[in-house]
């Protein structure tokens, strides 16, 4: 049994990494010939369909009663999402951070974040009240991010031409009949979609392959409910995230790589914890709330990194992202 559940952690993999090659291609292709901001589509379609896993997990959980994993998988996988997913893109890629995010998309994270936080010290757990507060100010941001979404479509069509980041850029000669094909069949909406349609059950069919896979073999090793939930099924359930990031990183579609982990994050908390909180109140401890002010942190370390340096996000901010993530892990192994 041990034997066949590694073999489904490497099986996981495969479909993780090759599903997000195909999801960003697909995803940035539409985005261009829609003339839809490409930091949009990181934002929703690629970031809601990267956490589809973390949904999966932490319903399930709170099904279960499982709360500490539930928990442990929304607030875990955003400072994995932030200090290791982004800090190993910004090593690979320089990333710059779009003026949208600054002003909208990472303030509402880091409300998100101290929300969390109030609403599950209130009571020491998450109500299903809470729960549907945190789902209506998800849907005033989207309502706000779609608005501001259609108004600059509006106007790149009255000025009739791409902005300088939506331009098409030049592409390397495709190598064989078979890479010749495919990049002439991306130039075809539908075949973007396929790629789109197939890349992301891929994606979240691997995720949940490994995610399983993992989850038994810590819990084989005898390791607990929050530890599990807080490093195997975050890190497991947040490898989306990570292969699309840093594949869009190393292909330069550097607004999906932000885009996705910040939409991801903010997916987590309004979506994630707050449909699972309708099915099982989740308890809200000491550690749980300690893990959470991290997560905290993590958003508020990022935003300061975006202030500097034009606005990029680079070796330096990177290496610091990943040093914050392995000081947490220390302390988390240490307590």
């Amino acid at each position: 049994m041990l034997a066949l559940q590694i073999f489904f952690l490497v099986l996981g993999l495969a479909l993780l990494v090759k599903g997000a090659d195909w999801f960003v291609d697909g995803s940035a292709g539409i985005a261009k010939k829609m003339k839809i901001s490409a930091l949009v589509i990181g934002l929703t379609v690629v970031a809601f369909g990267t956490s589809a896993p973390e949904l999966a997990v932490s319903v399930t959980s709170a099904i279960e009663h499982s709360t500490d994993i539930a928990i442990g998988n929304v607030v875990g996988s955003n400072i994995v999402n932030i200090l290791l997913i982004l800090g190993l893109s910004a090593l690979v890629h320089r990333l710059p951070v779009q003026k949208n995010s600054l002003y909208l998309d990472l303030p509402v994270l880091l409300l998100a974040s101290a929300l969390l936080i109030g609403l599950g010290a209130w009571q020491n757990a998450l109500q299903w009240w809470d729960g549907v507060i945190l789902l209506a100010v998800f849907s005033v941001y989207m309502a706000v991010l779609l608005t501001q979404a259609r108004k600059e479509q509006k106007r790149l069509t009255a000025l009739g031409e791409l902005s300088q980041e939506e331009a098409p850029k030049e592409e390397k000669a495709p190598k064989g009949k078979i890479g010749a094909w495919f990049s002439a069949m991306e130039q075809k909406a539908w075949f973007l979609l396929i790629l789109i349609v197939v890349g992301l059950a891929m994606v979240v069919g691997g995720g949940t392959l490994l995610v399983n896979a993992a989850t038994y073999i810590a819990e084989y090793a005898g390791v607990s409910e929050r530890v599990i939930g807080l490093t195997v099924v975050a890190i497991g359930t947040s490898l989306p995230e990570l292969v699309t990031s840093v594949i869009a990183a190393i292909k330069g579609e550097t607004d999906i790589a932000v885009g996705n982990i910040i939409g991801s994050n903010i997916f987590n908390i309004f979506i994630v914890a707050g449909i699972s909180s309708l099915f099982y109140p989740l308890t809200f401890t000491i550690s749980n709330c300690i893990d959470a002010c991290v997560a905290l942190g993590a958003a508020v370390l990022l935003y300061l990194l975006s202030l500097v340096r034009g606005h990029k996000l680079g070796k330096v901010a990177g290496a610091l992202m990943l040093t914050g993530f392995i000081a947490y892990y220390v302390y988390l192994f240490a307590v």
